[in-house]
């Protein structure tokens, strides 16, 4: 089959630079669309790859940076945003959402796929979860003419991921011992490679058109579980002290203020809602995720040496 032209909104960040790798591999022609192409000079060595530095909320430059594109792929996420209002999010995922469908649809794109989130509702506990939702339904009103693909993961994980590694990092500076707010919140966790695996089985339609697919790793944790693996496996070991609600509340409030928010009350509302799936959209792909304790070895224990 021919290679198809694609463009990457989001195409630097964490699933776009592994999806991105997959595709040049196989031989496609991609855009990848930033602010700063300098912020991403480990995809400079990619065959086929062009950095287009352009504002990807200008619907001007957003219709042309998609014009001639066989597929765009919408990757933008944000787990935290400046301020609580829920602007941010807004902006960044239901905002960002619209503009980029009425480029493709304006360009004559004929394929969008759509990165969402496990548990995205517009009726959800948090601004995050709400924004998702938003931004769903504007893929799903989209006219017959843009063929779409909505993916759905639970919590991402992989090298490079901001899960792990970050847990890593505190247990290093905390001796081992996290408190830890929601610890009994469930997650379904995936590699980043089988996440990429599904976007691929979906570049050219098919039984994928129009169609959501959940995605979840093979076993079920709890967000203890997530911090006592991470422990064990980069040497740390983890003592995980469970918060109750009221107190992991108020730590939730406090980390607001935290430069980087690595923590916050639009996590803690999302944490509400267990991550995990009822129907395995692997399953329907044919494809057999990973696990956790099978992956994190391979750039965890690093951290242990």
């Amino acid at each position: 089959m021919r290679p198809l032209e694609i463009t990457l909104v989001g195409g630097t960040g964490f699933v776009g630079s592994a999806l991105a790798a997959r595709l040049a591999a196989e031989g496609h022609r991609l855009r990848l669309p930033t602010r700063d192409p300098r912020a991403v000079r480990q995809l400079s060595v990619l065959p086929n790859a062009e950095r287009k530095r352009i504002d990807v909320h200008d619907p001007v430059a957003l219709r042309d940076v998609v014009a001639g594109s066989d597929v765009v792929v919408n990757l933008v996420g944000i787990l935290n945003e400046k301020g609580s209002s829920g602007a941010g999010f807004t902006r960044a995922h239901a905002e960002l959402t619209r503009k980029v469908i009425a480029a493709c649809i304006e360009s004559g794109v004929p394929r969008y796929l759509h990165m969402s989130a496990l548990g995205a509702d517009e009726n959800g506990p948090s601004h995050y979860l709400r924004s998702k939702g938003v931004a769903e339904r504007h893929v799903r009103a989209a006219p017959s003419s843009l063929d779409w693909t909505i993916f759905r993961p639970s919590v991402i994980f992989g090298r490079g991921d901001s899960l792990l590694n970050r847990f890593a990092s505190l247990l290093a500076l905390s001796g081992g011992i996290l408190p830890l707010a929601r610890a009994q919140a469930r997650f379904a966790p995936v590699w980043v490679e089988d996440v990429v695996s599904a976007f691929m089985l979906a570049l050219r339609g098919g039984a994928t058109s129009h169609e959501s697919y959940d995605l979840c790793g093979p076993k079920v944790m709890t967000l203890a579980d997530l911090v006592r693996l991470t422990g064990e496996v980069a040497g740390t070991g983890a003592r995980v002290i469970p918060l109750p609600d009221a107190i992991g509340r108020v730590q939730a409030f406090v980390m607001d203020f935290v430069p980087g928010k690595p923590f916050s009350t639009d996590n803690y509302r999302s944490l509400r809602v267990d991550n995990v799936c009822r129907d395995n959209g692997f399953d329907r792909l044919g494809i057999t995720p990973s696990s956790l304790a099978s992956i994190a070895p391979t750039y965890l224990g690093r951290r242990s040496r």
